[in-house]
């Protein structure tokens, strides 16, 4: 097919490095990318906003000059349906045709626990980050209670990681604030032994640091709501005066309203090859997708990644002809940061390794980051 129409929705990591890949193998193809705002927001990085080694400037970025480079014709709209078997999407700025579709719009959070407006979503971007470091600055003395949820049909569904960053990164800024005996830290999770995807030498090593860190947990315990003063758990309540809470993730809420498979978590259900099951010429990458695999494949960036260059390939295959053969590599790779040290942990279905925490595991984050924010500057 001789200069397609090609439609991303979304303009996270997978949206992104979908244009890269698109562009590289494909230059004559037209791509016109759909997304409430044409910016990038470096999620990785709202961990250390409420510490203050981060802005929210710092990690935003305008798309525009990345969109003018890749030749990208964006519009700046809110999906509301998928039809067609993939080739109408429909928008609150009008409807668009396409030859091939990748679903990269990302995933959103449950919000159902009774009085969960009590809660900070650190992931939900900069603005909550920054509540988060506002409020933090104002307290005296209390308690902060950090935990996050999951989705109980797709148990994978989960962000930890940030959690466990922002919880030692948070102990060891107000240590240096010299305010740590003021402010005490609960660690809140369901699960006996949170964070297992990680792997279980991971695990301990988490549990054993919170412990060292003197901060208090309340886990194997599933939390039932929240409100003014704490958290409500199946095995007690918890004294808060500031709850952090990641929820467990689904996906789009525009699913309900279109013509795609969706998984029994809520996404868009997709094959070894991540393209939409049943349909021709659709995609799927990042949070928006359940993907098969290992109960531990992450919901992170770099899988995000991973998996929309598999996606890319195998449209332009489609396109072309021919069978989708690319297949994204399940991998795990996390810096668990804690402000200025970092613990390196991966994951593959054939090894699973950690390194101690460390200043250079921190630059390195501190340096990837860097590298990363360039490439779409």
């Amino acid at each position: 097919m001789s200069n397609p129409e090609i439609c991303i929705l979304g303009a996270g990591f997978a949206a992104l490095t979908a244009v890269r890949e698109l562009r590289k193998h494909a230059p004559d193809a037209r791509i016109t990318l759909i997304a409430p705002r044409p910016e990038f927001i470096y999620l990785p990085s709202l961990i250390w906003i409420p510490t203050g080694l981060r802005r929210g400037d710092d990690l935003r970025i305008a798309l525009q000059p990345f969109f003018a480079r890749h030749a990208v014709n964006y519009v700046q709209a809110r999906v509301t349906a998928v039809l067609e078997g993939g080739r109408r999407v429909v928008t609150d700025a009008g409807e668009y045709s396409n030859d091939a579709l990748i679903v990269a719009s990302g995933g959103r959070f449950i919000k159902k626990l009774p009085g969960i407006e009590h809660a900070i979503t650190l992931c939900e971007g900069i603005t909550a980050a920054e509540r988060i470091r506002e409020r933090i600055l104002a307290m005296d003395q209390g308690r902060i209670a950090l935990g996050f949820g999951g989705n109980p049909a797709e148990p994978s569904a989960m962000r930890g990681g940030p959690m466990f960053e922002l919880l030692f990164g948070l102990e060891r800024w107000l240590r240096r604030q010299k305010r740590r005996d003021r402010i005490d830290l609960t660690f809140f999770n369901a699960a006996a032994e949170p964070g297992k995807r990680l792997g279980e030498r991971a695990v301990k090593s988490l549990l054993a640091e919170m412990g060292r860190r003197r901060i208090d947990t309340h886990l194997g315990h599933k939390p039932l709501g929240f409100s003014e003063t704490g958290v409500d758990t199946d095995g007690g309540h918890i004294n808060a005066d500031l709850i952090l809470f990641m929820p467990g993730l689904t996906g789009p809420d525009w699913l309900a309203a279109s013509e795609l498979p969706v998984s029994p978590g809520g996404f868009v259900k997709a094959d070894v090859h991540c393209a939409a099951e049943g349909l021709e010429r659709v995609f799927v990458a990042g949070d928006a997708g359940s993907y098969p695999g290992p109960d531990w494949l992450p919901k992170q960036a770099h899988m995000a990644d991973l998996q929309a260059r598999a996606a890319a390939r195998n449209l332009l295959a489609t396109l072309g002809g021919k069978p989708p053969t690319e297949t994204p590599k399940p991998e795990l790779i996390c810096i668990v940061d804690s402000y200025d040290t970092g613990m390196l942990v991966y994951r593959s279905p054939r090894r699973s390794f950690m390194l101690p925490s460390s200043r250079a595991m921190h630059w390195s984050k501190r340096y990837f980051e860097a590298h990363y924010l360039k490439g779409i500057r």
